[in-house]
């Protein structure tokens, strides 16, 4: 792959997208060819898979189906945006990825995190992140964000999200090369700038 595959990764309120869209704008100022996608979502079929998932009247939904389903929307956008977009050399940035389903159905659910590695595999098609952005916000801190307009992810236990987040330190410390960990400030320009130093271009 020619291009420069960028993930951020972070449990609910950690201002995932807010971040990666200022990164994104920052690197196009700079002349640089970025792709801007999320996870799930970006494609047509991967966008209605999302509303599935996220619709809190699906309460009777499987924590198999669940995984499935986010695995069936990533092997979409991998298919359709992220490898057709590396193979053409461009920087490719993602609002959630494989590591999303690990730490969320895998140390959250209780799911075999081997098994789920395994089908990231395939439906990746052996595509890894060059850096993972890991935004870090006490967990009270960024639930208090989503009051009111939950999804059905966000509407979980603090217990699970707490299982979420203490997953994701472990990914962490597992792959410290990939993975990077930026503690959110209270500005979010501060925020962004420690993000862009850790940028090689």
């Amino acid at each position: 792959m020619k291009g420069k595959f960028i993930t951020f990764e972070g449990s609910e309120g950690c201002g995932k997208s807010t971040q990666s869209r200022l990164l994104c704008a920052y690197l196009r100022s700079k002349g640089c060819d970025v792709l801007y996608l999320r996870e799930p979502g970006a494609t047509k079929i991967s966008e209605k898979v999302r509303s599935v998932l996220l619709d809190k009247k699906n309460d009777a939904m499987s924590v198999e189906c669940e995984m499935l389903l986010y695995m069936a929307a990533r092997a979409q956008i991998v298919a359709e945006c992220i490898k057709p977009a590396l193979e053409k050399g461009r920087i490719v940035i993602c609002d959630r990825f494989l590591d999303s389903t690990i730490t969320y159905q895998g140390y959250g659910l209780g799911m075999d995190i081997s098994l789920i590695k395994s089908i990231g595999g395939f439906v990746t098609q052996g595509i890894s992140p060059d850096l993972t952005i890991l935004l870090d916000v006490p967990l009270k801190k960024g639930l208090k964000h989503r009051d009111g307009r939950q999804d059905r992810i966000e509407q979980r236990s603090l217990s699970y999200h707490g299982r979420v987040r203490r997953g994701y330190f472990k990914l962490a410390k597992a792959e410290p090369a990939r993975i990077k960990i930026v503690k959110v400030q209270r500005d979010l320009h501060q925020t962004q700038e420690n993000i862009r130093k850790l940028i090689d271009l």
